[in-house]
């Protein structure tokens, strides 16, 4: 009797423990495959110490780049530019502008469209024409993809991944495109801010007019002003890649 019930205890206990051992191993590859997914999802925030990024998405706007490239300059700061295709298509030799003061450039999409509600192949389209178009008049391959409007989907964000693009968002909007106040456009560029911000802006004139006082603020206050690519943690320099057809 004391042997069976022996068996029985032990064969209870092996049970339990091949129970145990299965579920651990459940969780550990459910836990692998939620970080292996996370290597693709956008990106809100840079890791650089003491880094933030003023991010200009074109479409329209063409008319205050000029000024906008000179106060970059003025300050030596480098940040990055994400443009539309049908923007590019119009404006050519001011993107070569942008690449001329060593800017970073980003994909922008080619017509701002809703990508959220374009197929897996309509994105690739949209993102990958607009790269072919900057590589034409640029040589230059870009490598971060930020979605109009900040709309995507799943399709987006694999379309992207699958041709060589990371999707990048912001950790603040400043809103300009519909805020015309420069002094809102710079209390939200500013306002209890931290290293990796990633600022979303556009070309406009009350951007234009606020965009000095947001360069002072964060240098003075510690702050490098980098490329995306730079505050995300990747290398990024102004000399020409290779892309291929």
């Amino acid at each position: 009797m004391k042997g069976k019930l022996f068996t029985h205890v032990v064969a209870n206990v092996i049970l339990v423990t091949l129970v145990l051992a299965v579920a651990f191993v459940g969780f550990v590859g459910a836990t692998t495959n939620v970080f292996k997914s996370n290597d693709n999802a956008p990106i809100y925030r840079g890791s650089g110490a003491n880094q933030v990024s003023l991010m200009i998405n074109v479409y329209w706007g063409t008319e205050y780049i000029d000024d906008i490239l000179a106060i970059f300059d003025k300050y030596n700061v480098v940040t990055t530019f994400f443009v539309g295709g049908s923007w590019v298509a119009q404006y050519p030799e001011m993107l070569c502008k942008i690449v001329s003061y060593g800017h970073e450039i980003g994909n922008h999409g080619y017509h701002h469209k809703e990508h959220s509600k374009l197929t897996y192949s309509d994105n690739i389209k949209e993102i990958v024409s607009c790269g072919k178009l900057v590589f034409e008049y640029t040589g230059k391959s870009m490598t971060l993809f930020a979605p109009p409007g900040g709309d995507f989907g799943n399709d987006t964000i694999v379309a992207a991944r699958d041709n060589g693009y990371k999707t990048i968002m912001w950790s603040r909007d400043t809103i300009d495109w519909r805020d015309k106040d420069s002094q809102v456009v710079f209390n939200r560029a500013t306002k209890d801010t931290s290293s990796g911000e990633l600022i979303l802006m556009h070309p406009t004139a009350h951007t234009r007019d606020a965009l000095e006082k947001i360069i002072k603020y964060y240098l003075n206050n510690g702050y490098s002003i980098v490329p995306v690519s730079t505050n995300i943690g990747e290398i990024w320099t102004s000399t020409n890649n290779t892309q291929a057809d």
